[in-house]
């Protein structure tokens, strides 16, 4: 039963972590949606997405960051800033880890997280991948990397340990007023969620470069009663992904279009028309005015 004279609790919670370590997993868990795009591509997540879990004397706002990494061009630097905003402006961290690299990538992040003094949740993820005294000796192996941190073994995937965390977090909160709307679940707009599962459906279907090199960009979004009618241009880098992408008599892009289609009428609840088309710019991954138009820089 709620405390009646409790004051309301509301935070940032930020989610940091290695690349395909199950961020987006346990942030679709959280809000019981399936907001943030999941493969078991490395570099899913490019955008830092805010999910809004609501209750009677409290808001969670969960950010999702993409996965901590080494950056080779202009717009993995450009995740990386975004990796590093969370960690200033996070009320509570997560920092999500898996069985099979109990360490981080880059030690420049492992040494800013020693330094916090913001509240630090480990979450172990995959466990139902390990055994026991695989998941112990984690445990102590991140004890002695993060002393002050609080180490929780996870499934995001099964929702393992989850209430225990969530409980945990909302202890945490500072007290404070929603920032957000209560019926709210992100900030990102629908053109943002329709261009990141058209991206899913990249991730899953094309392999090497192609995925990486992608970009999709909604031009149209009109909504009526019944029916959404959508349409993207997916950008590449070279003429030879351009032709990888849409396929032999357009095949491989019909494919796409049907799989992100299906997911997207789920999601919207209607009918959805969806019109995808292929357009080549050069190198747009490190050219600045591009990675801006596409909202990676301010």
């Amino acid at each position: 039963m709620n405390n009646p004279t409790a004051k309301f609790k509301s935070g940032f919670v930020n989610i940091i972590g290695n690349p395909n370590t199950g961020k987006s997993t346990f942030l679709n868990r959280m809000l019981d949606y399936d907001l943030a795009i999941t493969t078991p591509k490395a570099q899913t997540t490019r955008h830092r997405i805010l999910g809004i879990v609501n209750g009677p004397d409290y808001q969670i706002v969960f950010s999702d960051t993409p996965g901590i990494i080494r950056p080779a061009y202009k717009m993995q630097e450009l995740m990386m800033d975004k990796v590093r905003e969370a960690l200033d402006d996070a009320d509570v961290l997560l920092l999500m880890t898996e069985p099979d690299e109990p360490g981080l990538r880059d030690e420049n992040f492992l040494e800013t997280l020693r330094k916090t003094d913001k509240p630090l949740l480990v979450l172990i993820n995959k466990i139902d991948l390990a055994n026991q005294e695989t998941v112990e000796k984690l445990i102590d192996r991140w004890k002695e990397l993060l002393p002050g941190a609080e180490i929780y073994p996870v499934s995001a995937l099964h929702g393992f340990g989850l209430d225990q965390v969530k409980n945990r977090i909302i202890d945490l909160l500072p007290e404070a007023p929603p920032y957000f709307d209560t019926d709210q679940i992100t900030d990102r707009s629908e053109r943002f969620l329709v261009g990141e599962k058209i991206r899913e459906k990249i991730l899953q279907f094309y392999k090497q470069e192609i995925p990486y090199a992608v970009q999709v960009e909604v031009e149209e979004f009109k909504e009526s009663e019944n029916l959404i009618r959508i349409r993207a241009v997916i950008y590449v880098e070279r003429d030879s992904q351009k032709g990888i992408l849409i396929g032999r008599g357009g095949q491989a892009l019909k494919r796409v279009g049907r799989a992100a289609r299906e997911d997207l009428e789920k999601l919207f609840g209607k009918k959805v028309f969806l019109e995808l088309f292929v357009k080549v710019r050069k190198d747009w991954r490190k050219d600045e005015s591009w990675l801006r138009r596409f909202g990676y820089k301010q």
